[in-house]
């Protein structure tokens, strides 16, 4: 049985805002892992709201270079802490990476990696880090990257909170204006604030909304004033309730940031855009990445840490 530190509780606690508790109780019914106690919160309905972004806690930035309106790439490098994020040189190298980024061929990060290094190509990518790492004294990791290149249209970049997250949007229109690239942009900055995982519901897979029924059904199941209620009924609950959830994750079905009305969709801000400019503006895809997605850093709350072992 894996220890259920103070620690382990409060990050549960955190991204689900469930009772301490309950936390407590859904690690140790799933053994200290994080996710599946998650789904245990959700299930039981003790899950008020689980955080987009998950375990976010490692340093570093997102930078983005483009060349043009045509192409652009993202890059995340990470760093050991937040001082070192904040540091020019540091900042001046993932600037270069990203640059490096715009203009490779590599499907991979290995690839990446293993590529000759833009400023210097005596050296690979790799071998650049190693000595960036010697100069700054702390360890640095690059650890993603996405090129995206228009096809029938541009793409449009936005980076928020001086590099916490990157965003690239590619959209497909017959008119590449100062209008279009606008109204683009903030869509781009919408995906940076609300986090859709997808750019349309003809792109979730029948897998997801499965797994998305299930733990809505275990939910209702919870819920008194369902208790009783006819199968039909049910049903029906758990498909309004997950059509209103496929709404928050797909950037097409949210409400629109900026909308004067508090209700026009980003499908029907579009829509308005392209009719007064002339042409259709279609999102093909967005690239989000924020800094430190879904990693841990290591823990240095020795109290909380203490505080378990004596308890």
């Amino acid at each position: 049985m894996a220890e259920i530190t103070a620690a382990m509780v409060k990050e549960l606690r955190e991204q689900t805002g469930a009772g301490m508790m309950d936390c407590k109780k859904a690690l140790n019914e799933t053994n200290g892992d994080m996710e599946a106690a998650v789904e245990v919160l959700r299930k039981s309905g003790q899950a008020k709201a689980v955080k987009k972004e998950g375990r976010i806690a490692a340093e570093g930035i997102c930078r983005i270079a483009a060349k043009g309106d045509q192409v652009a790439a993202v890059v995340e490098v990470n760093s050991e802490t937040d001082f070192v994020a904040k540091n020019e040189t540091f900042q001046q190298f993932v600037q270069a990476v990203a640059e490096q980024a715009v203009e490779t061929s590599a499907k991979d990060i290995d690839a990446f990696l293993a590529e000759p290094w833009k400023e210097d190509t005596s050296k690979t990518v790799s071998e650049a880090l190693v000595d960036k790492i010697a100069v700054i004294g702390e360890k640095l990791s690059i650890r993603r990257f996405e090129k995206v290149e228009a096809a029938g249209g541009c793409v449009v970049t936005y980076v928020h909170g001086g590099g916490r997250i990157g965003v690239i949007v590619d959209a497909e229109t017959s008119v590449v204006n100062d209008a279009v690239k606008e109204a683009l942009t903030n869509i781009a900055m919408q995906v940076a604030a609300l986090y859709p995982k997808y750019v349309a519901t003809s792109e979730i897979s029948e897998e997801y909304k499965a797994h998305e029924r299930e733990i809505i059904a275990a939910q209702i199941e919870q819920d008194p004033k369902m208790a009783g209620k006819p199968e039909k009924v049910i049903a029906g609950a758990i498909e309004g309730r997950l059509n209103k959830e496929l709404k928050e994750v797909c950037l097409l079905e949210q409400v629109y940031v900026k909308a004067e009305d508090g209700k026009q969709t980003v499908a029907k801000y579009l829509e308005q855009v392209g009719k007064d400019n002339g042409t259709t503006v279609t999102v093909k895809k967005f690239v989000r990445f924020e800094t430190g997605e879904g990693l841990e850093k290591k823990n240095e709350d020795f109290a909380a840490e203490v505080a378990a072992q004596l308890g």
